[in-house]
């Protein structure tokens, strides 16, 4: 395997490798200012197990790194199978932290969920690429929903939402970089659409108007075009209905992110006491281990859903913005691997986990800035977690690997 990888390294992107390892660092800093006051062992806080979890995270990295580019093609099937009844064992063991995400070993805890997630992409990679596929067809994209909709709907039950939303998001860039027609992927937007913009009777009025306007361009057949029209018009009306069947807290959450202070002490706890944390950090920071928010644990999950929040406030907004732009940087080179690529399997699978990287990215940083609902997801190489941080590895790992163009 070494030979492999010696000979790889060449065309490797080793620079995305230095940027990986960088936002590690900057993790384990932050993990460590969380940890630091903690009245227990030292082996037992997230600084040090997250140091344990890099050893075979960073082995897996190489592992995806050296694997061939056909035998990724090849058995990918067969693992996403696999991690599919993977996600059921959860559910024979008892509850942990109230769910069914993770499989138990001694103290330790695999949640096959992180794995599922890019296997999602490899297969659906392998069905958009497949050169007999007729994409204009609208059938072609209800196999890639099929693919997505099984595992994520078991994820959901655990129940983990955030991992859920997470297996979903790749699929329409997917099918659109694949070059499936943007007025079916249109068809499948338009209903989250009409029920987002319902519970505002203009936006919704301006929504029906843009609607008529686009099945005019599109120029469907009369009926398909009476139908989409009708079904969104008809979905959108019955939003107060889904809305009522939100559970009180789970609306709670959604309206907290408009004024927090609705429920200060609930629902809206967290995003205010984050929103102080990363206000009161100001443009440098109050220093390592200094930040009132985090020392005096005001703050919630701190070193996973949070980490944010912390680097604000112990490390200004300068730490912030770098990160920003690392991650930036990231998803840009990836996004150049993918146009690159020589291989079709190989660009859709780039593309697909690029998408992953920039929703964990996104939700992370907009729920601890309070612009989104609070869902529990962590931030990619920065946020304690170790099945995350191989799962991060992992698809850095397939990234450079599918990026390099070559025959194999």
């Amino acid at each position: 395997m070494l030979s492999i990888i010696k000979n790889k390294l060449h065309d490797a992107s080793i620079s995305l490798i230095m940027v990986t390892f960088l936002l590690s660092v900057i993790g384990l800093i932050s993990i460590g200012s969380v940890t630091i006051n903690q009245d227990i062992s030292f082996t037992d806080t997230s600084f040090f197990r997250q140091i344990l979890w890099m050893i075979p995270a960073v082995v897996f990295l190489f592992i995806t790194f050296s694997l061939s580019r056909k035998n990724i093609y090849k058995y990918s099937p067969i693992l996403y199978f696999l991690f599919i009844m993977l996600l059921f064992v959860p559910y024979l063991s008892t509850q942990v932290a109230g769910t069914h995400r993770w499989i138990t070993f001694g103290s330790i805890h695999i949640q096959p969920s992180e794995i599922a997630k890019f296997l999602i992409v490899l297969v659906l990679a392998r069905y958009l690429s497949n050169p007999k596929l007729r994409l204009n067809r609208k059938s072609a994209v209800l196999m890639p929903l099929i693919i997505t909709a099984i595992p994520a709907l078991i994820v959901l039950k655990q129940p983990d939402l955030g991992t859920a939303i997470i297996m979903a998001s790749p699929v329409i860039v997917m099918m659109f970089w694949a070059g499936v027609k943007p007025f079916n992927l249109f068809l499948l937007i338009a209903p989250i659409m009409a029920i987002l913009t319902a519970f505002n009777s203009l936006s919704f009025w301006i929504w029906a108007v843009l609607l008529l306007i686009i099945l005019y361009l599109a120029r469907p057949t009369m009926v398909m075009g009476v139908v989409v029209y009708f079904a969104n018009i008809f979905l959108g009306l019955l939003s107060p209905t889904l809305w009522n069947m939100l559970k009180p807290y789970q609306q709670k959450r959604i309206l907290t992110v408009l004024d927090p202070t609705l429920d200060p002490l609930g629902a809206g706890y967290q995003i205010i006491q984050s929103q102080t944390a990363i206000g009161s950090g100001g443009f440098l920071g109050k220093g390592w281990g200094q930040g009132t928010q985090t020392q005096l644990k005001y703050l919630p999950v701190q070193e996973t859903d949070f980490i944010v929040s912390v680097i604000g406030e112990e490390f200004g907004f300068i730490a912030i913005f770098i990160i920003l732009v690392l991650f930036g940087w990231m998803l840009l080179r990836m996004l150049k691997l993918a146009y690159e690529s020589d291989n079709k399997f190989s660009s859709l699978a780039i593309i697909g986990i690029m998408v992953i990287f920039l929703t964990h990215i996104f939700v992370n940083v907009a729920m601890a800035a309070g612009m989104i609902p609070v869902k529990g997801l962590p931030l990619p190489f920065l946020s304690y977690g170790g099945s995350f941080l191989l799962s991060c590895y992992m698809m850095i790992g397939l990234v450079i690997n599918l990026g390099i163009n070559y025959s194999d």
